[in-house]
């Protein structure tokens, strides 16, 4: 398997992962993901983007689970936050729909995970392409990005 620049980027920081890969038909959702890797859906994670005026903000959730905009901007000390426009997330982070990753955005960007991860040994998140995994311990990867652990996700 190619090296990703997520892959690299772990590397040169000595953070331990392992990949995982699977043949992907299109952008699929982190549950189809989840599906083609064959684990539990709770162990894969999605990338979302969103803005706030002129500020954006990562937030890193459950493949099946639904971000929740007021819990993120209380998270974020924002009144209000938005997901970024799929037209605008090439652009603003390097990456497409389907392969957006919380390492080797083009800036890094305020990061939050969902609090559950911090309590799991491992997961998985997009390395970066469409298809391509890393599985890597949730509290290395918040340290990198200088994530914060937080509930996200809607009941």
């Amino acid at each position: 398997m190619k090296k990703t620049n997520v892959m690299r980027i772990l590397d040169s920081h000595k953070i331990n992962y392992r990949s995982s890969s699977y043949e992907p038909d299109e952008a699929l959702s982190g549950v189809d993901a989840a599906e083609k890797l064959g684990v539990d859906t709770k162990m894969v994670y999605k990338t979302l983007v969103t803005e706030s005026g002129d500020l954006n903000f990562v937030f890193v959730i459950p493949s099946d689970d639904n971000l929740d905009l007021k819990k993120a901007a209380k998270a974020c000390g924002v009144k209000k936050i938005e997901m970024l426009k799929a037209k605008n997330l090439l652009p603003l982070t390097g990456y497409i729909h389907g392969g957006c990753s919380p390492v080797g955005m083009k800036k890094l960007f305020p990061t939050f995970i969902h609090k559950d991860a911090e309590n799991l040994e491992e997961f998985y998140v997009s390395a970066g392409h469409i298809g391509e995994q890393i599985i890597i311990n949730p509290k290395d990867l918040a340290s990198l990005v200088n994530a914060k652990f937080c509930d996200l996700i809607k009941e």
